[in-house]
Order: structure tokens, then sequence, then C-alpha cells
């Protein structure tokens, strides 16, 4: 499983004006990163049932993760170099984060239904 393509949710909600502004951001990362990761925005209030008791305090937060567990796990600042960082220390396995394993498969069994512009297909 460690070799399963490695993923990026972006967890949101819409009401968050913080979120919709970074939305852009999120789709163009997508875009640059989109043939190594599969990114997905799930908004945290529509997924309440999948996602089970989460409780985000800042918005936006990522997960980052693959089929070795979850690499990031946390707010970021809305700028795009900050998830650019993230991103390419988490494909190149720099990151390790101490997430729990069950919110980590509750967040990829949603990234295949909110997944966007991915370079798979």
């Amino acid at each position: 499983m460690a070799s399963e393509r490695p993923w990026v949710a972006c967890l949101c909600a819409a009401w968050c004006v913080a979120c919709r502004e970074y939305g852009a951001t999120f789709a163009a990362l997508a875009a640059q990163f989109g043939a190594d990761a599969d990114f997905a925005w799930i908004d945290i209030e529509d997924d309440a049932d999948a996602l089970g008791d989460l409780d985000i305090e800042d918005f936006p937060t990522l997960l980052i993760a693959d089929g070795a567990g979850a690499r990031f796990f946390g707010p970021v600042m809305p700028q795009a170099q900050t998830a650019e960082r993230l991103i390419r220390g988490a494909l190149a396995g720099d990151l390790a984060a101490d997430t729990d394993p069950a919110l980590v498969e509750r967040v990829r069994a949603l990234v295949p239904v909110r997944r966007i512009g991915s370079g798979a297909a």
C-alpha cells in the first residue's frame, strides 16, 4: 500500500471566506502537481457524515497522505508557496505527520468523489 498515489485534501467550509479565497490557489496547485498526486476539495459540513466528529479550528486545513499514512495535517497560510513547499516535501517523503489513521482513511474515501483537476485519467 505504500506505493499508493499521494493525495492532497483541502478541508474547508463553505461559510469560510479564507477557504473561498483559497479555492483558486488550491486549483492552481492541483494543476501544478496533478501528475504526481490527486487533489480534493472537501467541505467538512457537506461531508460530515463521512468524516465523523472532525474538529477543524483553522481554515484552510490540508491533509497530505499516501499509502504510508499522513505526511502533513494542519492549517496553511493562504499563499501558494506555503502549500507548494509542503506538497514537495510530502512527495519527496520528507514529511510524516502523527495523525489519526481513521481520519486519514475517512478523508481518503472522499478523495475520488471530491477530486479536482488531476493529471491522471
